[in-house]
């Protein structure tokens, strides 16, 4: 509803408020999920709607809270973030390190080929915060120039999402990144802070 924000290169902005304001509907409209009814979304100036769809994809990487569970292998799972680079298991491992999933699939009987998943014979499945990391993992293979956030540390234990925050801030340097999220702890490693009540936003600035 006359809703008004800028994100520049470099910056990480929180976004935050109850359920049902339209945090989710902002990141679908920036991703090109939905395209808005009125008004418009300007990348470098330039309306959203005029750009190659498939570019846009390629330098957006979002990872939403019900986040999917392939019933593929380890590496496979972390490869659908970037699908060329299937065969690079030097950046699936990488990605793997910084989300956290490497201790997971290490602990796997047959490590990254391991099925996951119980659709399959031999299929290993996992918790809830061990499919986050994963999950996690694609969106740092992806490598884009813009991340969202959305709720993705929902299933992880405090110490888990303190330390994929830490890892966060470093890996978002030079970055558009936005986050959605309902605690504190997460919302404080943001530039800015907006929050959202019926549509609107009604504050503005820096956790302080």
């Amino acid at each position: 509803n006359n809703l008004n924000m800028r994100i520049e290169p470099g910056q990480r902005i929180a976004l935050i408020g109850e359920n049902g304001q339209g945090k989710t509907t902002i990141v679908k409209l920036l991703t090109r999920l939905y395209d808005p009814t009125a008004g418009q979304i300007l990348l470098d100036g330039v309306d959203l709607r005029d750009y190659d769809i498939e570019d846009l994809c390629s330098q957006t990487a979002v990872i939403f809270q019900d986040f999917m569970r392939y019933d593929m292998t380890a590496s496979d799972n972390i490869a659908v973030g970037q699908i060329n680079d299937r065969e690079n298991f030097e950046r699936i491992q990488s990605a793997a390190r910084k989300s956290l999933a490497e201790a997971v699939v290490t602990r796997l009987p047959a490590g990254y080929e391991q099925m996951l998943g119980r659709r399959f014979e031999g299929g290993v499945d996992l918790s809830g915060g061990e499919w986050q990391k994963l999950a996690l993992a694609r969106a740092y293979l992806r490598d884009a120039q813009i991340l969202i956030l959305d709720e993705p540390t929902a299933s992880l234990d405090a110490r888990s999402e303190h330390e994929v925050f830490r890892r966060f801030a470093e890996l978002t340097e030079g970055k558009m990144a936005l986050l959605i999220s309902h605690r504190f702890s997460t919302v404080r490693m943001a530039d800015r802070i907006l929050v959202l009540e019926n549509g609107v936003i009604t504050e503005e600035g820096p956790h302080e």
